[in-house]
């Protein structure tokens, strides 16, 4: 017997965590100089969050500690159950140092009892696809080892593209250059980014105009989708609803009544991208 975990940058909605049976990991950020736990949408003010992005603030994200780890994983060791914690990209923090010392701990006080992690190579709600199928095969019975070989294939063939519409966030975080910042903003340029198979944050495309960038995203899903209608397409957003609506009624007109679920960025990745982004997440030949 084993308990599935996951951590709140995956992004499932909270009701959705609930629904699943999934333990949950809640992960810092910090805005204007308060530390805040994010609780995948139950008590999260998104428009605020993002509000003050715009008027200026600028959220980061922090490290879970040793001790946290622990407060989370000893009680389903103590009560004779073994873990299983599907994490998001080790590429994207520094926390993964502090999981695995408290993982080599616990199994030295436990050695009886088995804490295993995938990594799925991703954030926010590529990180929650990912979980997704695993709680649906965790609730069928699979053993740790089937776990293991069926998380495998789904991170190989999980896609996720997003869209940034202001420059401008990329740039207080480190990401472009002052100057970059300025000509794209000015000539109308929206990056979009992916996560490639190591887990990297990587800039595949840059497009003028927010359109014709969501119009590329299309096309990604037409050139690069597996089995598309047989799975979930994840639609994200950070405070522009309206508009990812739209983007979900031309994937529905384009492709067909597909299974897609949209909801908000929370405010770990939103802490990068910025207000405005739109991403779309789904089923895949493989990840570029």
């Amino acid at each position: 017997m084993y308990q599935l975990f996951c951590d709140s940058n995956c992004e499932l909605w909270y009701t959705k965590v609930q629904e699943l049976g999934l333990n949950v990991i809640r992960m810092p950020y910090i805005l204007d100089g308060e530390e805040y736990f994010y609780d995948m949408g139950e008590n999260t003010d998104f428009k605020h969050f993002f509000e003050r992005m715009r008027q200026g603030s600028t959220p980061k994200t922090a490290a879970l500690n040793e001790y946290a780890y622990t407060e989370y994983f000893e009680p389903i060791l103590a009560r004779g159950e073994d873990i299983y914690y599907v994490t998001f990209s080790h590429q994207m923090s520094g926390t993964f140092n502090a999981m695995k010392n408290v993982i080599a701990q616990l199994k030295e006080k436990y050695p009886d009892r088995e804490i295993r992690f995938k990594d799925s190579k991703s954030i926010c709600m590529g990180s929650g696809f990912v979980t997704y199928y695993a709680a649906l095969k965790w609730r069928e019975g699979a053993t740790m080892d089937e776990m293991d070989a069926y998380l495998d294939e789904v991170i190989k063939h999980t896609a996720i593209y997003f869209v940034v519409d202001d420059l401008t966030y990329l740039h207080r975080g480190g990401r472009i250059s002052g100057a970059s910042k300025v000509m794209g903003n000015l000539l109308g340029i929206k990056p979009i980014l992916h996560f490639d198979k190591e887990g990297k944050i990587v800039n595949v495309n840059k497009v003028k105009g927010k359109r014709k960038a969501l119009f590329t995203l299309r096309e990604y899903i037409k050139n690069q989708g597996l089995d598309v209608d047989k799975y979930k397409v994840f639609v994200i957003h950070a405070d522009c609803e309206e508009e990812a609506q739209g983007f979900v009624d031309s994937l529905k007109e384009q492709f067909g009544d597909l299974d897609i679920e949209m909801q908000p960025i929370g405010p770990v990745i939103g802490s990068h991208c910025g207000p405005g982004t739109i991403g779309v997440i789904f089923h895949a030949t493989d990840r570029k």
